[in-house]
């Protein structure tokens, strides 16, 4: 039995390779769509759920992981840890962190011999994922879940987030723009750069698509420099493009580590598609 398990949502973008090398248990978000339910990732890949939300963008409707979904990823975990670290999507942005506590306090009720740490990552998508993967790459070498929760903690100060909408028309949905502000922004070609730490905070506006690819790029090479890099790309229906972002990646940055996710579709809710990404971090 190991020593400490690690869980996160469907939100930090993790490929299905990386979840099954190292053993990250994902509780699934879901949407609706023409009076069905789908679990994020499980019953639809993303590529699939884009293709749902192009047909008919105002009958998709996101839904929050629920307290029996993180409950149920910890009854499995406990079978095969001591110790559990579950990390969630920034509490700014959903109550996924409240959720998560919650349930974890009805386990420990039923599992008094697992400990249980909920993590609020403060972050979203692959960002959330490097903090996932850290912790997990952590515990496989046979760490406490006092040290694993430490190095997840302080990931959150070391990991970004910079992506851009190819469109702010559907931008309304979360909440935080007007629906004729994203209209009349959609109108004028606005594509806006924004990162994600603790809420979404908008960065700059890109009038085309080279522009904001060129920010992506120049904001991590502020960050990053010459130093080593760990690097997710993403995009969320726009898979050539992310492609040539990350070849262009591999050339101009000194990449430690280097993949390529897709955004979960319950950020392309917001986000629309042809949305692009980077999550990164510099290596110590």
């Amino acid at each position: 039995m190991q020593k400490v398990a690690i869980i996160t949502d469907s939100i930090a973008c993790l490929t299905r390779e990386l979840v099954e090398q190292y053993g990250i248990r994902i509780v699934p978000y879901s949407f609706y769509f023409g009076g069905k339910v789908y679990r994020d990732w499980v019953d639809i890949t993303p590529t699939e759920a884009y293709q749902l939300f192009l047909k008919e963008p105002e009958s998709f409707y996101s839904s929050p992981a629920s307290p029996s979904d993180y409950l149920e990823a910890y009854r499995g975990a406990s079978q095969h840890a001591e110790n559990i670290i579950c990390i969630t999507l920034s509490s700014k942005l959903s109550t996924a962190y409240d959720v998560a506590r919650a349930a974890s306090e009805q386990a420990e009720r039923e599992l008094p011999q697992t400990s249980i740490e909920v993590v609020d990552s403060l972050t979203a998508t692959a960002a959330q994922g490097f903090i996932a993967l850290a912790a997990a790459r952590l515990a496989e070498e046979g760490k406490s879940l006092a040290e694993v929760v430490k190095l997840a903690e302080a990931m959150r100060d070391r990991v970004s987030l910079v992506a851009f909408l190819d469109t702010v028309r559907h931008v309304y949905r979360s909440g935080r723009v007007p629906k004729v502000a994203a209209h009349a922004g959609s109108m004028l070609n606005l594509r806006p750069i924004f990162t994600i730490s603790g809420p979404v905070k908008f960065l700059g506006i890109a009038r085309n698509r080279e522009q904001g690819i060129n920010q992506l790029l120049r904001r991590m090479r502020d960050k990053v420099g010459q130093n080593p890099v760990h690097v997710a790309v993403m995009h969320a229906y726009a898979l050539d493009e992310a492609k040539k972002l990350m070849e262009r990646i591999s050339s101009e940055f000194n990449c430690a580590e280097l993949w390529l996710t897709e955004f979960s579709p319950l950020m392309g809710y917001a986000c629309g598609t042809g949305t692009l990404g980077l999550a990164f971090y510099k290596e110590d």
